[in-house]
């Protein structure tokens, strides 16, 4: 059994054969199980050092192909085929059956709003009014305060602030645009660098804390659904009566109907997201291609709005407030992942936007396939088709 001053082996090279062989000799002793499959990887060792520490070996999730999807975006334009990963079965199937309607109608349209990552500072003072009387001469020395954030990366630039008044503190909300990268790193450097400089020319300043919690990393909040966080992108389309009925048996008057049922339920649940299921197809993309997957908890977050038209035809949006993706540095440059966001045509510089359309086309295609199959009675029949994989 494992003891407590048992400790995992490290080595000046952690990432070596040999310190990797080592520690699953380790974990095998201690614990009595062997490491065959975790063991098989074709990731170069050297290439994991500042994705993972202490590695024993990779995790294995398969990877399955939906579409193709037609997308009209700004950014994404054309058919593209989506590499995802899970271990959820009818997933794959079902989000190629929504591509496969939007494509018929010519495709899905998708435009990106704005992209923004935050850091959130709060400064402390005596008393509310000294607080606010910081917060112009924040304003004031704006350009001074960029210009620190800014020189810490030839990348982050620094957009705009939020301030926020509570009690004696003062909430500030900076917003960075960050290039390719999600950024959450670089805004908490740049961050750091102007809130030291703050420090030094104010001296009515009592202290700082880094992050005041308002820049929600990780956790899903309302302040993100209003001003944003990673990319605001919306996914919409106008869904053929015809093809609906042709193709998922439903009459688009129904979906409308059921919208209206789903609003109320969200309601009254209390839930941050009044779609489907949109953590099920940016949980298969984000793995499948190297994304941060802890920040499922803000991008999963939605809006539907559906309109019934007068020739029997639904427009269906969906807009997605806090998509954070990247197409360069953290993950993505991992061997497999890499080769999934090469799929898309996403790895790289200038290609975060593209990708972030690319998840949200995706998320719109999985709210019409299950929304279809709950209403055409498919929803339990195809899970237990092709859903069912039991020891």
């Amino acid at each position: 059994m494992p003891d407590s001053n048992d400790k995992i082996p490290r080595f000046n090279d952690n990432y070596s054969a040999e310190a990797v062989t080592r520690r699953r000799v380790f974990i095998a002793d201690k614990t009595g199980v062997k490491l065959e499959h975790v063991a098989h990887s074709s990731q170069r060792l050297e290439s994991l050092k500042g994705n993972i520490e202490n590695p024993i070996g990779v995790a294995q999730v398969p990877i399955g192909l939906a579409g193709p999807i037609r997308i009209n975006g700004e950014h994404a334009n054309g058919d593209f085929y989506i590499p995802m990963a899970t271990t959820e079965g009818t997933l794959v199937a079902s989000y190629s059956r929504g591509m496969r309607v939007l494509s018929d109608i010519g495709g899905v349209k998708t435009t990106v709003i704005e992209r923004y990552m935050q850091r959130a500072p709060v400064f402390h003072f005596d008393d509310a009014r000294a607080a606010c009387k910081f917060g112009i001469w924040f304003d004031d020395n704006l350009d001074k305060i960029r210009a620190v954030a800014q020189a810490t990366s030839s990348v982050v630039k620094l957009s705009h602030v939020e301030q926020y008044g509570v009690s004696r503190m003062r909430f500030a909300r900076f917003n960075y645009t960050t290039g390719d990268a999600a950024g959450q790193n670089m805004c908490g450097k740049a961050t750091y660098a102007a809130c030291n400089w703050i420090a030094e020319n104010y001296p009515q300043l009592n202290r700082y804390t880094l992050s005041g919690a308002i820049d929600t990393d990780k956790k899903h909040s309302h302040i993100n659904t209003l001003h944003s966080r990673g990319a605001r992108v919306v996914a919409e389309a106008v869904l053929s009566r015809k093809v609906m009925l042709e193709t998922m048996r439903v009459d688009t008057k129904t979906l409308f109907a059921a919208r209206q049922v789903s609003n109320v339920g969200g309601m009254l649940a209390g839930t941050t997201n009044n779609g489907l299921h949109s953590a099920n197809g940016l949980a298969a993309m984000f793995i499948a291609t190297g994304q941060d997957a802890a920040n499922i908890a803000e991008s999963q977050s939605a809006i539907v709005y559906v309109d019934l038209l007068d020739n029997g035809d639904l427009y269906w949006s969906i807009t997605l407030p806090s998509v954070i993706v990247a197409s360069y540095g953290g993950g993505t440059g991992l061997a497999t992942q890499r080769e999934c966001l090469e799929i898309m045509d996403c790895y790289g510089e200038g290609k975060a936007l593209k990708l972030a359309e690319i998840c949200a086309a995706t998320v719109l295609a999985g709210e019409l396939s299950l929304a279809s199959a709950v209403l055409a009675g498919d929803w339990v029949s195809s899970h237990d088709k092709l859903g069912r994989n039991r020891p």
